[in-house]
């Protein structure tokens, strides 16, 4: 019983380790992605506060238009 128990603390830490490399690791992600200009994470954060029905998107949607239309000449 007491080898199981050893085994579930070393798998406990082990696996906290990790998932605190990993969120580093996302951290660091989105810091260069802001650094580099590839995604501006403030005009994210201003969806909070403009929630209207006929606000503007954040991003074009240029996947979204060719099924739509695809959609439109089906019906």
């Amino acid at each position: 019983m007491e080898n199981i128990r050893e085994l579930q603390a070393y798998g406990y830490f082990f696996f906290t380790l990790f998932l605190v490399v990993v969120l580093y690791a996302y951290i660091l992600h989105l810091y260069r992605a802001e650094k580099k200009g590839t995604r501006n994470y403030e005009k994210y954060g201003k969806l909070a506060l403009d929630d209207e029905i006929d606000a503007t998107p954040v991003e074009p949607n240029d996947k979204g238009t060719d099924e739509t239309k695809e959609n439109k000449e089906q019906s």
